[in-house]
């Protein structure tokens, strides 16, 4: 069997890109697999929700194979890489003939797709799904997007892969605490990735302001690369406030070294598109305390393992809430990052989610 292999691939600066290099290596430990092959019998295709996914998802339409679906939501792809009368044509393919009005409204107003609700509500997956062999996702939030639009769809639920790095000296984790002015008994929360709208970044300043005003000894962190030059020009002022520690964007090695710094990860989405995050899952391999979003994207995880606060007016508080509980409490941020790690290792090993890749790609060889 001979797989062609599509997805972009490091030194793209992506998620995906991370993943697929991951994961590629696995799959060519079990057999022939081949990054943009011509010819293959089998197709796995990587889909995101931005530009940089165009060739591989008109390939994917013209020879069908299996599609993961990174983002359940492709409303920002085809915003991003159709014009006008194209988009509004899909969106009609997705939702009917009545839905055409509604179509040309989203598109006149995509400069606010970032954060809203109405663009993540429509995600326009029927075609990709209909064509496709098999669509692979990663929570069951993303499942159940995928058969609301394409009931037939063959959907397999693979977890989102985790690869352990070698843990950083601990001399350089203190040395790199002590470069961004956090004491040694400070409780440092951190929040990392691409930085958008749906990350929440008022919220958990919100919140950050109400542990300080508590009187808690405690420092954040803000690492990563603003995509909206409006929210990063709004949010700036705040980000000079006492405690607060800003970092661009971080290589691999300097992503882990700061990881390991942190003593807890904060990690919202809404509104949320079906990913499954990357960040959250590697924060919690390295035993970390993450706090997510309450969301069906998060469900897979036991409560024990991961910390959950709703979205909406009860965000701000819970957060605080939540983030007073972890530094008054260190001992309990250690055991739930304990658990946290134990539960990746468990369920998102890489050797452990690339034999369920393999598993699908010979059962669909067979049945060609």
């Amino acid at each position: 069997m001979r797989v062609g292999f599509y997805s972009p691939l490091p030194p793209q600066r992506t998620g995906v890109a991370d993943y697929s290099a991951a994961l590629l290596g696995a799959l060519q430990r079990m057999g022939r697999v081949e990054v943009d092959a011509q010819d293959a019998d089998v197709c796995l295709y990587h889909l995101g929700n931005n530009n940089l996914h165009r060739e591989i998802y008109k390939q994917a339409l013209q020879r069908p194979g299996i599609v993961v679906l990174h983002d359940a939501v492709l409303q920002h792809f085809y915003l991003g890489t159709l014009d006008e009368a194209s988009y509004i044509e899909e969106f009609v393919y997705n939702y009917g003939e009545w839905s055409r009005d509604l179509a040309a409204d989203l598109w006149r107003g995509r400069a606010r797709s970032a954060q809203d609700a109405r663009y993540f509500d429509y995600p326009m997956l029927r075609r990709v799904a209909e064509v496709s062999r098999a669509i692979v996702v990663h929570n069951p939030a993303a499942a159940a997007a995928v058969l609301r639009q394409a009931p037939r769809a063959r959907v397999v639920e693979i977890p989102h892969l985790f690869v352990r790095p070698p843990a950083p000296p601990a001399a350089e984790v203190v040395r790199l605490r002590e470069n961004w002015q956090v004491a040694p008994g400070t409780f440092l929360f951190g929040v990392f990735g691409y930085l958008r709208e749906s990350k929440r970044l008022w919220s958990v300043l919100d919140a950050y302001a109400r542990v300080r005003e508590a009187g808690i000894d405690a420092a954040l962190l803000i690492a990563g690369e603003f995509v909206s030059s409006d929210l990063e020009r709004a949010i700036a002022p705040a980000l000079s406030r006492p405690g607060i520690v800003r970092a661009g964007f971080m290589s691999e090695e300097d992503f882990w070294r700061a990881a390991h710094s942190v003593d807890a990860c904060v990690n919202l989405r809404h509104p949320a598109g079906g990913e499954t995050s990357g960040i959250t899952v590697r924060l919690m391999g390295i035993g970390k305390p993450v706090v997510t979003t309450d969301s069906s994207e998060n469900s897979s995880c036991p409560p024990e393992a991961c910390l959950r606060v709703p979205a909406g007016v009860a965000e701000p508080g819970a957060l605080a809430e939540t983030m007073i509980w972890l530094t008054l409490f260190p001992r309990d941020a250690r055991r739930i990052g304990l658990r946290a790690g134990k539960w990746i290792a468990e369920h998102h090993a890489l050797d452990t989610v690339a034999a369920r890749y393999w598993k699908l790609l010979c059962d669909l060889h067979r049945s060609f």
